[in-house]
């Protein structure tokens, strides 16, 4: 259940008059409920044979299996712990009491005709579960968010470059109210955080926690986001450094190779075949590749040319 947790985001719901941010997930008999007012995280593990011996305590005439009345459970409990605009309605009156550490969800609703019953019984959650399950999900989340601002930032900077670019051919703005100033990270940094946070009236008590953020967590939670990325040559100094070096790694890896292939060369050709070594005759041709051959002509025709050994060997 912890696995199938980690797919399912924090939604906000309001449960007695009580705005709390809860995420649920229902099996086939049992259940994992965590709910969170952001000073205490609350849970509750059910198993099966759990649920049979509450749902008895609770309901004195109740027979029947677990699997007769967990989806008449399921449907009455799921919507609410679901989002607020999702539009689920539960047919159940429900009842939020907290006594201590503890939290207890109440539910009154209708099976065949009689009343049901049923009592989330939910105690603060360990440390270790909220680490997982909240804090470090939305660190990572915050991370995400950091990259894609950098992101942002930098196609600006391009995108500004081929604005002044246009300008520099003779390109004039037809309409002056769509005129910008070029962007400035640092400068607008400055202004968002000493002037744009204070108007949003983000507090740190705040249960906002809307669509687009709920994917994002279940992505980040989940490990959906894939392994990590290459930023592209257009985006960073670092990254064209990192490409330059890697062709340069890769032409050097080429020359290499050749000189191996050289020298490899020449010793076949000074070894005969009859076992004694002789001077080579014959002129062997390497093609150079087009990034080392311009060079290696260069090399060539500035240095004076070598006379054959003549030696004792003919």
């Amino acid at each position: 259940m912890e696995a199938d947790l980690f797919t399912l985001p924090w939604v906000p719901v309001n449960i007695g008059g009580s705005d709390l941010l809860a995420k649920a997930w229902f099996g086939d008999t049992k259940y994992r409920l965590l709910l969170s007012d952001l000073n205490t995280v609350w849970e509750e593990d059910m198993s099966a044979d759990d649920i049979q011996s509450r749902a008895q305590d609770l309901n004195k005439r109740l027979r029947a299996p677990t699997q007769a009345f967990f989806s008449h459970l399921c449907s009455v409990a799921k919507p609410c712990f679901s989002s607020r605009n999702d539009g689920q309605t539960s047919a159940a009156h429900v009842v939020l009491e907290q006594c201590g550490d503890n939290l207890t969800v109440k539910l009154k609703s209708e099976l065949a005709g009689l009343p049901f019953y049923w009592e989330f019984r939910c105690t603060a959650a360990p440390v270790g579960v909220v680490c997982r399950q909240l804090v470090r999900p939305l660190l990572a989340v915050t991370r995400v968010l950091q990259l894609q601002g950098e992101d942002l930032a930098a196609l600006l900077a391009r995108k500004d470059a081929e604005i002044q670019d246009y300008q520099e051919n003779g390109a004039v703005l037809t309409r002056a109210r769509l005129q910008t100033e070029p962007f400035e990270v640092h400068k607008y940094k400055e202004n968002f955080f000493t002037k744009i946070v204070p108007q949003m009236g983000v507090t740190l008590d705040s249960l906002g926690f809307d669509s687009e953020l709920q994917a994002l967590y279940v992505a980040v939670s989940s490990g959906k986001t894939g392994p990590k990325r290459k930023r592209s040559p257009d985006s960073s100094p670092v990254a064209e450094h990192d490409l330059v070096s890697e062709h340069h790694k890769h032409g050097t890896d080429v020359l290499t190779d050749v000189g191996s292939s050289l020298a490899s060369q020449e010793q076949n050709d000074v070894k005969g075949s009859s076992g004694r070594p002789q001077v080579a005759h014959s002129k062997q041709t390497v093609l150079l590749p087009s990034t080392t051959a311009a060079g290696s002509e260069e090399r060539s025709t500035s240095r004076p040319k070598k006379k054959k050994v003549v030696g004792l060997f003919r």
